[in-house]
């Protein structure tokens, strides 16, 4: 399935991108995720036929430009995240994004990840490690 063949409704693109928006709101969570918290991430997006390419899509365009207002409000959720509002806030956020939106969001997002990259780098060595694909 592709990035747009979810865009025609925001129930559909919540019911497909749910699992995985949810396993990967973590990585913007105060605390640093351990072995077993990467390898369940890596789980999860196996289930799913994304390539890394489009991993890396989601990580900048569709979740970053949320997560990131989270990591950067005074009043910002660090512990935790309120699911429903996340996945309201995300949903919404996909949903509305135009191609120039999507090139804005992948222009700016060295910023937008800057605090999470380093994580996001771990677990693709996880993900690209139990496809094969990783380093020997």
């Amino acid at each position: 399935m592709s990035e747009h063949d979810t865009d025609s409704h925001p129930q559909q693109l919540l019911d497909h991108r749910r699992e995985l928006w949810l396993v990967l709101a973590p990585l913007w969570l105060d605390r640093e995720p351990g072995e077993r918290d990467y390898a369940h991430m890596a789980a999860v997006i196996e289930r799913y036929d994304f390539s890394d390419a489009e991993l890396e899509r989601l990580y900048r365009v569709e979740m970053s430009p949320v997560l990131a207002r989270h990591q950067l409000s005074l009043a910002g959720e660090w512990r935790q995240f309120d699911e429903d509002r996340l996945l309201r806030q995300l949903t919404w956020h996909v949903w509305r994004l135009t191609p120039n939106r999507r090139r804005w969001w992948m222009l700016i997002s060295g910023l937008t990840t800057m605090m999470t990259r380093h994580r996001f780098n771990m677990l693709m060595d996880v993900v690209l490690t139990r496809r094969g694909d990783g380093i020997s």
